[in-house]
């Protein structure tokens, strides 16, 4: 089952619209989730704890986030699935169509499986 964990660089707004658009929808801002103590964190230690609650990682991050994926799975280690977004197809800015990409995401793939699964989100 599909459930979010938004990175630092996503709007705490898409998480609002998501949770209006498609209100069956786990979705989480890293600014907020745990009190705020996973901000500023290593990439490693937000991915371990999304994984240990079954949380799949919405990132910008394509320059640390793979190399980390790719050292994770020589290890043989598990992570609760990632979605890439490219600035280039769907800007920061673009709150709504990050809300659409992500409804669109969770309706069509929602309930599979999601560990170690990666996605590049699309508008």
């Amino acid at each position: 089952m599909l459930k979010l964990l938004l990175d630092e660089h996503v709007s705490p707004a898409v998480a609002d619209g998501l949770r209006k658009r498609n209100p069956s929808l786990l979705v989480f801002c890293l600014s907020t989730w745990g009190g705020g103590e996973f901000l500023g964190q290593p990439d490693a230690v937000c991915l371990e704890r999304a994984a240990l609650h079954g949380l799949t990682l919405v990132t910008y991050d394509r320059r640390t986030i793979p190399p980390l994926l790719k050292k994770w799975a020589e290890e043989e280690r598990t992570h609760g699935g990632m979605s890439f977004i490219d600035e280039k197809t769907i800007s920061p800015p673009e709150t709504g169509a990050l809300v659409s990409a992500l409804d669109k995401l969770a309706r069509e793939m929602g309930t599979w499986n999601w560990t170690n699964r990666v996605c590049f989100l699309r508008r």
